[in-house]
């Protein structure tokens, strides 16, 4: 069974720092191009940051320089290290694992930021 679950969200104030994980099955995350999303209330669906089996990473430009992905294959894990965090990274965050034209998806992780 394809399982991802999230943790680690929460509320943080301006300027904080908070750190997402995302344990994955092993079966897909041997295989899998890793990546959080995010999603904020009435807007789209949008990639954060992704890192693949060879652990090349690709950001938004939104979070470069204030967030960090990495994964840890021996512990089929994916992380995500979020530093300087602004109230407009405020949304829901995904943890995806894609391999050729599938994807899973976790459930996502709320991540607040507000004073």
């Amino acid at each position: 069974q394809v399982q991802l679950v999230e943790s680690g969200g929460g509320l943080v104030q301006p300027g904080g720092s908070l750190s997402l994980s995302c344990a994955a099955s092993r079966n897909i995350f041997r295989l899998s191009t890793m990546s959080w999303y995010r999603q904020a209330p009435g807007k789209q669906r949008e990639l954060v940051a992704a890192v693949t089996l060879g652990g090349v990473t690709n950001y938004a430009d939104s979070v470069k320089g204030r967030f960090t992905i990495s994964r840890d294959n021996s512990k089929n894990t994916v992380y995500l290290q979020m530093n300087g965090l602004k109230p407009e990274d405020t949304a829901v965050y995904y943890c995806n694992a894609q391999f050729t034209v599938t994807n899973w998806w976790g459930q996502g992780t709320q991540v607040t930021v507000s004073s």
